[in-house]
């Protein structure tokens, strides 16, 4: 007896695309996870092309896109439809949704309602959430209804101001011993990897060592098993940034001198030129003429 092929479920991986286990045997192999943050589809096809094994959808994107002093103003809504434009743009990369502020802190129900919405509307394959403590059940809830989520702990943007605000993580032995506690509770509620933000070196080393889950660093010391950066720091759109940023370019300089460029040729008639504009065969330039001739009032 012979059976059709089944077509892939709505949650199975495309082609090529990198999956969960594949990200867990890149830390066994000590090879180190590179993660980017993009907001948009053509963002999302170049950090592809160059080789990212993470889109991290954050929710970063109140500050760098939406023009917020912080992260906490974004709204569900508002990520789905970053979201949803990143997909679009990446083939290979897993992409993971942010769950902004919000979203998950209420109850595990309302955290399970978020994340379906980002995975049926948004086609991420996984969430990000932040913290430990209550967040603990939270991810518990989800990976128990088949959501995957990464972790967050150190610097956790949402509640920066109950940090103390935008300052590094886990400087005293107890605040370390902490992180540590913070990042094994997550690995056993079923996190399969973690963020760390903002910690000293050695105490990320640490913790990337005492789990089997792979740790994404940023600010966190090069032991991390991974790295992320967001998208509009690393290529420079603007000057400075916390001191873990590094600018691969500055893009900020070259689009505003762009801009300025254009302004100029378009008030002094450089732009557009002859080769940007179409043509119209000459018979029909003289019968479109000659009709708005007739239409004009002194034929009436």
């Amino acid at each position: 007896m012979t059976t059709r092929p089944r077509k892939p479920g709505p949650n199975a991986p495309a082609p090529g695309k990198l999956t969960l286990p594949e990200l867990g045997e890149m830390k066994r192999r000590s090879e180190k996870i590179v993660m980017v943050t993009a907001y948009d589809a053509p963002s999302a096809r170049l950090a592809d092309a160059a080789g990212a094994d993470l889109i991290l959808v954050g929710d970063s994107a109140a500050m760098v896109v939406l023009g917020h002093d912080s992260t906490v103003p974004a709204t569900v809504d508002e990520m789905l439809v970053l979201t949803r434009a990143v997909t679009r743009g990446a083939r290979r990369p897993l992409v993971i949704a942010d769950m902004p502020f919000g979203s998950f802190q209420v109850s595990d129900e309302t955290a399970l309602v978020n994340a379906i919405r980002f995975v049926k509307e948004g086609d991420a394959e996984a969430v990000k959430v932040e913290g430990a403590g209550p967040t603990l059940s939270r991810v518990q809830a989800l990976v128990g209804a088949g959501v995957p989520v990464m972790g967050h702990i150190g610097l956790t943007p949402q509640s920066a101001t109950m940090l103390g605000g935008f300052k590094a993580q886990g400087r005293t032995a107890a605040k370390a011993g902490r992180l540590m506690a913070d990042a094994l509770a997550l690995e056993r509620a079923g996190c399969f990897a973690i963020v760390l933000e903002a910690v000293p070196a050695p105490v990320g080393d640490r913790i990337t060592r005492a789990l089997a889950i792979p740790t994404i660093g940023i600010g966190a010391g090069a032991a991390t098993d991974g790295q992320v950066l967001v998208y509009h720091d690393l290529l420079g759109y603007q000057d400075g940034g916390p001191r873990f940023v590094k600018q691969y370019a500055k893009l900020g300089v070259e689009i505003r001198l762009a801009l300025e460029r254009y302004a100029e040729e378009v008030r002094s008639g450089a732009f557009p030129e002859e080769r940007h504009t179409y043509s119209i065969p000459d018979e029909e330039l003289e019968l479109f003429e000659a009709e708005l001739e007739d239409r004009s009032p002194e034929h009436h």
